[in-house]
């Protein structure tokens, strides 16, 4: 925290846009709010890199092998780099990684399946299970370019290190987000694949939508306080809708 601080409370420093440095200059409510969004992204990553990895053996071909491996291996890197500033608070990284099965999924077609237990902070999006090849593209498209969205955010955190963090995970996962493009637009050179394709948008667009969460939050209005939100949900969710929505149609489809 800089020297602005001092002569002024904490909550109104960073309601002026003041930044945080070290878990030393950070209140229990702003601890508790930054903490619940680390896990939430190192718990989505974790789920996301276990689901995607059965990916690996659905691919047709030795490039989109490779493809699926590096989204694996990238997405449970990326969780590392943000449970290493979890450990700044007194979190366990090697208990932390023991703490849930990442790789357990509901059933497909249960819609109450998304729920957070345990502690289990992954976006409800990685409670569902994928069904092959295509659906992991269409998957890994559309949460992608989600996660660039919600990303875009959280590099304008106040606290310092995470924002950091989400500078240097940015051109990963938006990486991450045109591998997935790139799966689609060779699958949609053929009307079989579109077909598939569109089957698996009708079941993934309204299950990537609610990881932007309600609008009107209240919670919003706390966490802008706190500097740790700038763009309220739906704004956010809108900004999605308008990237899918002109990336799919780049490539023919709906």
């Amino acid at each position: 925290m800089t020297n602005d601080a001092e002569t002024m409370s904490v909550a109104e420093y960073l309601a002026q846009g003041g930044k945080v440095t070290s878990p030393e200059n950070v209140s229990p409510r702003y601890r508790a709010e930054l903490m619940r969004m680390m896990s939430s992204f190192v718990d989505s990553e974790l789920a996301g890199s276990a689901g995607f990895a059965n990916a690996i053996n659905w691919a047709p071909g030795i490039k989109e092998r490779i493809a699926a491996s590096r989204i694996t291996l990238e997405k449970a890197s990326n969780a590392e780099k943000v449970l290493d500033l979890m450990e700044d608070f007194g979190t366990d990284k090697a208990l932390y990684n023991q703490s849930h099965d990442w790789a357990a999924r509901g059933a497909r077609e249960d819609r109450s399946a998304p729920t957070r237990r345990g502690g289990d902070m992954r976006l409800s999006v990685f409670h569902y299970p994928l069904s092959g090849w295509v659906d992991a593209c269409v998957m890994n498209a559309l949460m992608g370019l989600a996660t660039c969205v919600q990303i875009e955010e959280m590099v304008g955190v106040s606290y310092t290190p995470f924002a950091e963090v989400m500078r240097e995970i940015t051109p990963i996962e938006t990486r991450h987000m045109e591998l997935g493009f790139e799966g689609l637009e060779r699958i949609a050179a053929t009307a079989e694949g579109k077909a598939d394709i569109a089957a698996s948008l009708a079941y993934w667009q309204d299950r990537v939508a609610e990881t932007f969460g309600v609008a009107a939050s209240e919670r919003f209005d706390r966490l802008s306080a706190m500097g740790l939100r700038h763009a309220p949900n739906e704004v956010l969710l809108g900004r999605w809708k308008a990237r899918s929505a002109e990336a799919l149609a780049a490539l023919g489809l709906a």
